[in-house]
């Protein structure tokens, strides 16, 4: 679903702007302003409005869970752990 000029809109476009700032090094303004324009609509969708207010708490949290999966994967790659967890790793099985 893709939503075009969000970040035009009264008071998304502040939102945009004050994520950016915070989240400089850490994301790109397009992933910033993808994340503002995700959670207008997603507020939309589900409270049927979109204060900024909300739309900020909520592209807030996903960049900030955006940044910790970027680390991680920065960590893993640095380590050299990048074995797919999810193929089989884990728990050792009882053979019997």
């Amino acid at each position: 679903m893709t939503y075009h000029n969000d970040g035009d809109l009264p008071g998304y476009r502040e939102v945009g702007e004050r994520l950016a700032k915070e989240f400089t090094g850490v994301h790109d303004a397009a992933t910033v302003t993808r994340c503002v324009t995700a959670a207008r609509h997603g507020a939309q969708d589900v409270t049927g409005s979109a204060p900024p207010d909300l739309v900020e708490r909520i592209a807030r949290k996903h960049l900030q869970v955006l940044a910790i999966v970027a680390a991680e994967k920065k960590r893993q790659v640095a380590t050299g752990a990048t074995a797919d967890l999810g193929a089989g790793e884990g728990p050792a099985q009882s053979q019997g």
